[in-house]
């Protein structure tokens, strides 16, 4: 068998299996689905998780700003002395 046949039937077993692979379908797409299932899991786990944040960081600016306020507020109560 010369080189240029083996290609030839090589080409063609490629075909036939992609051809198969068309019509009976092929479970791939099931995995995406389940993969995508998880991405979305993980995705409303890690929304959560920054709001949480946000909160946490919202609630820290509040204090640092309050301190800032009450110290400013100290240091011109002691001017007004």
């Amino acid at each position: 068998m010369n080189p240029f046949e083996m290609v030839a039937i090589i080409v063609v077993s490629v075909m036939i299996a992609t051809v198969l692979k068309a019509r009976y379908g092929h479970s791939r797409r099931e995995t995406e689905g389940d993969l995508s299932r998880q991405d979305q899991a993980e995705t409303l786990r890690l929304r959560d998780e920054v709001k949480q944040l946000k909160e946490r960081i919202h609630v820290l600016e509040r204090i640092a700003v309050e301190k800032e306020d009450t110290l400013s507020r100290e240091i011109e109560q002691l001017r007004d002395r």
